[in-house]
């Protein structure tokens, strides 16, 4: 029987041990440090580094994973550290439903699978769920990144080529920063090694 994709991502999550860094994204740090804070919605939340971070500079925050071994734990994690007035956690496979409401930041670190997985469609929905006025900020891996199990000749798309499979009105959107960006791996088995990610940062006009 084929494995679900909430079981696929449990057994994942169950697999890891200790605790997270407890550090954001990089991307994320530098890209929604200076807004002001108001709504957020995160997508593929995980263990909740990056949900965490997000409460702590003052947002209120939609954290949303189809694991609800990592959901229990970044719950966990919010309530240890006060948060939970300002975090909800929702279990959704996204590819079948999608949280309701629109915010002012909408977040997508990584949402990238092995398994089949309808991404473009997600994406475009993420695109939906953002206030005019507000942003959306993707991260996705742009090459294969140190120590990962994917294929040696697997090919990641392009920030533009992301950009250009969510089928968005350019007249709608502007783009901030649609790029390539190089950074050090914090993972402690391929620490120093450098990742390439791609950043998809927009402001919805309309």
């Amino acid at each position: 029987m084929q494995q679900t994709t909430r079981d696929f991502w449990n057994d994942r999550y169950r697999e890891k041990t200790g605790e997270t860094s407890g550090k954001p994204g990089l991307v994320l740090s530098q890209f929604a440090g200076p807004l002001q804070p108001g709504t957020a919605l995160e997508l593929g939340c995980g263990r909740g580094d990056d949900a965490l971070w997000l409460a702590r500079q003052g947002w209120q925050v939609t954290a949303v994973d189809v694991s609800t071994v990592a959901l229990a734990y970044a719950s966990e994690r919010s309530a240890r550290a006060g948060l939970a007035g300002s975090l909800r956690f929702e279990e959704h496979d996204l590819a079948e439903t999608f949280p309701d409401g629109s915010h002012d930041l909408v977040v997508a670190s990584f949402l990238q699978s092995p398994q089949d997985w309808p991404r473009a469609r997600v994406l475009a929905r993420a695109a939906g769920a953002v206030t005019t006025g507000g942003r959306l900020l993707i991260t996705e891996h742009g090459k294969r990144p140190p120590g990962s199990e994917a294929a040696e000749d697997m090919v990641f798309p392009s920030a533009e080529e992301t950009l250009a499979s969510l089928g968005l009105d350019p007249r709608h959107w502007r783009r901030l920063c649609v790029c390539a960006i190089a950074r050090k791996s914090t993972r402690p088995e391929v620490q120093g090694q450098t990742a390439e990610d791609n950043v998809i940062f927009l402001q919805r006009l309309g």
